[in-house]
């Protein structure tokens, strides 16, 4: 294994442990009771920390095998492990709000940077905490999933199509928020808004819906993951006004929108019915679609 395999290999472990885990986690735990507010600036409840006790363990497991890196979550905020330059992104649970209310759908999302803009990205892994699905890339390597139960794992690639079918989003503040992309909403057959953008990047990745809109900024662990993952699937990012985030910093603060697409057909159609331009010579972060 060279040194990504084997990070790749510990995010894996991590997750399948929080796997596992989870269904106790929930019972135990009293789901609504507010802890604090995390580094990020939102609401700790028992489930965002104890899923990131149980990352802390992995990760530290790795620091005394010789791992040097600096962690930064979503609930903790940054943590020396002995190279700043080295970043681990973990959310410990993208969609906590799913998982307190009984909603199936939210998963854990780690990505390794190695530098401090989105662009260094080398690996994103996020597992879908229900149903132990796995989504992961490394640079230069493809994307993949696998499903937990047989641990078989496949090459995924965005979806060829040109026509907008199935669109996802994300609405922090829905009166504010969908103002902006109704015109994209009007235009598509379908619509969802799942609460998990690990999972929303991870199934754009695999072909499975036609585009995800997030029109608020976002904060680095919650994409960098999907950000590769989908890249590595032949996708595209930029934000709204259809620039490319490769150099967006890496973080606890909130920084950009996102436009994630399949291809470059459905990312420019996007643009086009939100009343923006995608000027593709500035948007070469992503991987020929396959």
């Amino acid at each position: 294994m060279n040194e990504y395999e084997i990070e790749l290999a510990i995010f894996r472990k991590t997750g399948k442990r929080l796997f596992d885990e989870m269904p106790e986690i929930l019972n135990k735990l009293s789901a609504k009771e507010f802890l604090k507010i995390g580094a990020s600036g939102d609401k700790t409840y028992p489930i965002d920390q104890k899923a990131e006790e149980i990352i802390f363990e992995e990760l530290n497991t790795y620091y005394r095998r010789g791992g040097r890196f600096t962690l930064i979550s979503e609930e903790y905020g940054f943590k020396d492990f002995g190279d700043i330059r080295r970043k681990i992104l973990i959310d410990p649970v993208d969609g906590s709000n799913n998982a307190r209310m009984g909603i199936p759908f939210y998963s854990t999302s780690i990505a390794l940077v190695e530098g401090d803009i989105l662009k260094e990205t080398r690996i994103g892994y996020v597992i879908n905490l229900v149903n132990g699905e796995e989504f992961w890339a490394i640079e230069g390597k493809g994307a993949f999933m696998s499903d937990y139960h047989s641990r078989e794992h496949k090459k995924i690639n965005a979806s060829p199509e040109t026509e907008i079918n199935l669109v996802l989003y994300e609405a922090a503040s829905p009166s504010r928020d969908l103002l902006k992309i109704i015109p994209l909403l009007k235009r598509s057959n379908r619509t969802r808004c799942l609460g998990s953008t690990a999972l929303d990047l991870s199934y754009l990745a695999k072909g499975a819906c036609s585009l995800l809109i997030i029109p608020f900024p976002s904060r680095s662990f919650d994409y960098a993951a999907g950000w590769i993952i989908l890249k590595e699937a032949g996708g595209i990012i930029t934000d709204l006004d259809g620039n490319d985030i490769g150099g967006t910093s890496i973080g606890v603060e909130k920084t950009v929108s996102l436009v994630a697409s399949p291809n470059k057909y459905i990312h420019k159609k996007t643009l086009d019915i939100i009343g923006r331009s995608f000027e593709r010579k500035g948007n070469m972060a992503h991987r020929p679609t396959r």
